[in-house]
C-alpha cells in the first residue's frame, strides 16, 4: 500500500502506479493495434512545486507492450530535460534514467517496476526533505 505522503503528493496517478496489471510482453500470432491505456501527468505542488510525475502505458491484447514512468524536477536535475528518474522500454530495450545517466535494468513485470519506481521516488523525496530541512 502506498504511503500517505506519496498518495497525497500525486493524487489520482497513484492508483495507476500501485494497481496497474502486472503483465509482461507476450508474442502471439494475432495482429492488433496497441492502445494507450494510461497517459497521466501530475504537476506537483508545495515543496515539490515545478516537479512532474508522468506515466504512459500501451496495451496490446491485455499485455503491456510499451511504458514510460518519469519523475521530472528541473530544480534538482538540469540534465535530461530535468528528468531525475525514469524507466521506459523505448528503442527495443528496458532502461533506467537517473540524473542524466542511462543504464539497462532487469525487467520482470510492469507491477514490479511500478513498485520499484514508487520506492525510489519516495526515497528521493525523503532525501530532498532532509536536505531542505
Amino acid at each position: 500500500m502506498p504511503s500517505s505522503q506519496f498518495r497525497g503528493q500525486i493524487g489520482f496517478i497513484i492508483s495507476y502506479l500501485c494497481y496497474a496489471p502486472a503483465v509482461a510482453k507476450k508474442k502471439t500470432g494475432k495482429t492488433s493495434t496497441p492502445q494507450n491505456i494510461i497517459d497521466d501527468t501530475c504537476y506537483l505542488g508545495g515543496r515539490r512545486r515545478g516537479a512532474v510525475l508522468k506515466e504512459e502505458v500501451w496495451d496490446d491484447a491485455g499485455q503491456v507492450v510499451k511504458y514510460s514512468l518519469d519523475y521530472i524536477n528541473p530544480r534538482i536535475c538540469s540534465r535530461d530535460h530535468g528528468r531525475v528518474l525514469g524507466y521506459d522500454n523505448s528503442h527495443g530495450h528496458h532502461h533506467r534514467r537517473f540524473m542524466g545517466t542511462v543504464g539497462a535494468f532487469e525487467f520482470r513485470s510492469y507491477q514490479e517496476l511500478v513498485d520499484r519506481f514508487q520506492r525510489e521516488v519516495e526515497g528521493l523525496w525523503r532525501q530532498e526533505d532532509d536536505q531542505n530541512g
